[in-house]
């Protein structure tokens, strides 16, 4: 027998907890996912990052960024072992992660106080729609719990655009945010400043892209794209402006090392179609095409973390 539970009556069950959100994003082409994990605190996050690493199961990896964690696993199932910490202080895990229809199932283990933080904290969080528990379920002290957490599927997709403004007036990075922050649906993840080559005749000022990237339900994502479309050629200043759109956790290879080698290199707009039509990048002519080379280059340099804005020599 199980017990099935809302976020409310969890936080009615355990008292009201410190999650401020949960998102599961599925690339069921790749066979892998990605949990967001938000907190109100950094510690919490920090000590599940270590017994989550610890424990490994269907995690292959984890990173903390503020008070978020972020989770990398495989659609499956792996062996949840904590290892000698368990006998002491307890730990926890993700045993399985699989997709039901519209619907991603997390099932996590955890033991002695640890089984607080996915037993009775993740459950109640926003983004999650129920929790399922056994029967006899006792969570914290010395006990020993497993729950499953269940989430909207979502996906991630990055919108990539350049050459919006001209050297009179208008900033990239500031269109994207702004459009980051009235988007009508989704959830806005990463803004991305990505420098490129500096030595580009038809730059602005500093030449870079920018992109940002959301979760979103796969039914959203037409209404998400919609509203990203018009919202930049409302503001765009520029008669080259070019939108590049790609859906995933994973940016194909080829389209990492274009993105890296914009950054020195001076490619051609053939040169960007190819690699679009290839990696599956979807680009829309906002106002022009020159756009579409740096565009494609924000979706290749998207995953570098703090490289995407440096040149090539700051990353030497």
């Amino acid at each position: 027998m199980s017990v099935v539970l809302t976020p409310d009556e969890v936080a009615q069950k355990y008292g009201k907890l410190f999650c401020k959100g949960v998102y599961t994003l599925v690339d069921e082409k790749n066979g892998v996912a990605t949990i967001i994990e938000e907190c109100m605190a950094k510690g919490p996050v920090e000590w599940d990052a270590a017994n989550r690493k610890r424990a490994g199961g269907a995690l292959t990896g984890i990173r903390v960024e503020g008070t978020t964690l972020i989770m990398d696993a495989i659609i499956g199932e792996g062996d949840v072992s904590f290892g000698p910490a368990s006998k002491t202080v307890g730990g926890q895990g993700l045993r399985s992660l699989k997709v039901d229809g519209d619907r991603v199932i997390t099932t996590w283990v955890g033991l002695a106080g640890a089984s607080v933080g996915i037993g009775a904290c993740m459950p109640q969080g926003p983004g999650t729609i129920e929790a399922i528990y056994p029967d006899d379920v006792k969570i914290g002290g010395a006990h020993r719990v497993e729950v499953s957490v269940v989430t909207p599927k979502l996906v991630r997709i990055i919108y990539a655009v350049d050459d919006t403004d001209t050297k009179e007036k208008g900033a990239s990075w500031v269109l994207m945010l702004r459009l980051a922050r009235e988007a009508p649906v989704g959830h806005y993840l990463e803004h991305k400043i990505v420098q490129l080559n500096p030595n580009v005749p038809e730059k602005t000022t500093n030449c870079v892209s920018v992109a940002v990237s959301f979760a979103v339900a796969e039914k959203d994502i037409p209404a998400l794209t919609e509203f990203v479309v018009d919202f930049i050629r409302k503001n765009t200043y520029s008669e080259n402006t070019t939108l590049a759109i790609y859906q995933g956790l994973k940016v194909p290879q080829e389209v990492q090392d274009y993105g890296r080698e914009a950054k020195e290199r001076i490619f051609k707009i053939n040169d960007a179609l190819g690699v679009a039509d290839r990696n599956g990048i979807q680009l829309i002519e906002i106002t022009g095409k020159r756009g579409t080379i740096g565009a494609v280059a924000g979706i290749g340099c998207f995953d570098m973390g703090w490289k995407a804005a440096a040149l090539p020599e700051d990353i030497l």
